[in-house]
């Protein structure tokens, strides 16, 4: 199974009909804010979250995911690997325990509207 033919079967797995987003997204946001404390912050006097780092459509890593979480609290993920990693990598596992996969199409990373 390729890695876009896995994506295609995790997305089947969640669609079911649903039009409005993804709920899994939504427990991985809950886990990595409520849990680990990346929620997003200000940066340059704007706010940032990692919504604004994703793209409409195509593959998005699990690592990519890190990177913008990181980049939305305004850090730099390669800035002190040694003392990011830990956390770089609960944040990329939690990505997988919640979408099933370390790559998924972007059109998953959206907000389940009830």
């Amino acid at each position: 199974m390729s890695p876009y033919d896995h994506v295609a079967f995790v997305f089947l797995g969640w669609f079911n009909g649903r039009m409005s987003g993804n709920p899994a997204y939504n427990a991985l946001h809950h886990d990595v804010c409520v849990r680990h404390g990346w929620c997003g912050g200000v940066v340059d006097g704007r706010p940032s979250h990692v919504d604004d780092f994703i793209p409409e459509v195509g593959p998005v890593t699990a690592e990519q995911f890190v990177d913008w979480l990181f980049q939305a609290e305004g850090l730099d993920p390669s800035s002190d690997s040694e003392k990011w990693r830990k956390h770089k990598d609960a944040l990329r596992d939690a990505f997988i325990q919640h979408l099933g996969a370390d790559m998924v199409d972007a059109s998953m990373l959206k907000w389940a509207v009830s």
